[in-house]
């Protein structure tokens, strides 16, 4: 059996990754990278926990699925994410030419598009707001913790 969710079912799976990170003291983002109607890879954000700046939900995503599957590129896959990738995980998007990018919330302090609003590869195609309320949720209540501290 071959089942194909939709686009709002993809995105809560990135919300429970992102809870993961959340559980373990790591800024709640969560990915998960989609090809054809199959999740191929999942992620939360563990730069805390690997020591490494460079360690985004999306770039782990990125990093495992190019290298396991042997991809070229991720021109047929569809990137779910909580929130807005950052620059640096928007450039590899761009180079590893992603079909579609699915963001749940803008973020307005690092977004890739507050900085340079064409990063991403010209054909990517880019949606957002889905499950916005609850990611916003999510991170709020994140910092929310650090602030009382």
């Amino acid at each position: 059996m071959n089942l194909h969710y939709d686009d709002k079912y993809y995105m809560e799976v990135a919300l429970k990754e992102a809870q993961k990170a959340f559980e373990m003291d790591e800024v709640p983002i969560g990915a998960v990278l989609v090809y054809q109607g199959k999740i191929i890879a999942k992620a939360h954000n563990l730069t805390m926990q690997l020591h490494d700046p460079t360690a985004h939900a999306e770039m782990i995503v990125i990093s495992s699925v190019m290298s396991e599957l042997q991809l070229k590129t991720l021109e047929e896959c569809t990137l779910y994410v909580t929130l807005e990738p950052c620059p640096m995980c928007a450039s590899a998007m761009h180079w590893s030419c992603l079909g579609k990018l699915v963001y749940a919330t803008p973020d307005q302090k690092r977004g890739y598009s507050l900085f340079t609003p064409n990063l991403l590869h010209p054909k990517t195609q880019v949606e957002h707001g889905m499950l916005q309320e609850e990611a916003q949720l999510l991170l709020k209540k994140f910092f929310q913790s650090k602030r009382t501290l």
